[in-house]
């Protein structure tokens, strides 16, 4: 990719994604940033010649590809999409509504997929792309009323470490970003849902995880800013990450999961190596 590229950049309407489309533009290359309220978008990231706001719902496939194909009427090609929009529905499980559960599954997972799926076609013919998703460290190591955040995240996981190898002949990177906690808006009343407490059981957990999320809000320990300093510089390398780890409580995730896989393997070696067939050679 050449040193000026294009970048398509969902949810930047506040969040991380106004500080992906900022860094984006300082650093000179041309930005489509998107959201459902593209007067929003503009206001948040500031006006700029080399700037391009887009309605587009994640969860609508008809947007992606028009989002997408005003990059293209704009700037004639696109070199980086960031699947950035998310939500949350956090509760625990038994109490989250049904619709809500899937209602997270659907912008979470489905919509990276939807935008992806409109933006291949066109790095696919170009020979080059990067495809970076903002994922979660819930997408490696899920906890307790993140049941149904972890659910998409995971799958968002699986799904672009497929994709990885798939696109890889075409010239088409992927990155797979999963920060810790970042003082951004999500878990503000606009981005997280909490489930309705039903459930006498789950109560005085559910009060006072809430209570200690809501504190948490705007006290996280990572700087969004440094982070989209650092995809920008990620963005540049000729072979991106497959995965990076976003925040030393990342890092500290990666290892911690690395460690539990290794233990769970080891826990019942004999037994799961003696599953085979006698006749197998």
């Amino acid at each position: 990719m050449s040193d000026t590229q294009v970048w398509l950049i969902t949810g930047a309407g506040r969040g991380m994604g106004v500080d992906i489309a900022q860094a984006a533009l300082a650093e000179g290359h041309a930005v489509v940033a998107t959201g459902r309220n593209p007067e929003k978008v503009t206001k948040a990231v500031g006006g700029s010649g080399d700037l391009l706001a887009v309605q587009l719902d994640v969860t609508e496939p008809a947007d992606a590809q028009a989002a997408v194909q005003a990059a293209l009427d704009r700037f004639g090609r696109l070199d980086v999409l960031v699947n950035n929009a998310a939500n949350f529905y956090a509760g625990f499980f038994e109490e989250i509504n049904p619709d809500d559960f899937r209602a997270q599954v659907e912008t979470t997972l489905f919509g990276p997929i939807n935008v992806t799926r409109a933006a291949l076609p066109v790095m696919r013919a170009q020979r080059s792309g990067l495809v970076v998703t903002i994922s979660s460290t819930a997408g490696l190591a899920g906890g307790e009323f993140t049941s149904a955040y972890a659910a998409s995240k995971f799958g968002v996981e699986g799904w672009m470490e497929s994709l990885t190898p798939e696109v890889a002949p075409f010239g088409i990177r992927t990155m797979l970003v999963e920060p810790g906690f970042f003082r951004t808006e999500l878990l503000t009343p606009e981005s997280t849902s909490y489930a309705r407490s039903t459930i006498d059981d789950y109560a005085a957990r559910t009060e006072s995880t809430v209570a200690g999320w809501k504190s948490m809000n705007g006290q996280q320990g990572g700087d969004p800013a440094k982070l989209a300093a650092a995809l920008i510089h990620l963005a540049r390398q000729e072979e991106p990450p497959q995965r990076f780890p976003a925040g030393a409580d990342a890092v500290g995730v990666f290892e911690q999961k690395a460690k539990a896989l290794l233990a769970q393997a080891e826990a019942h070696r004999e037994l799961s190596s003696s599953l085979g067939h006698d006749d197998a050679s």
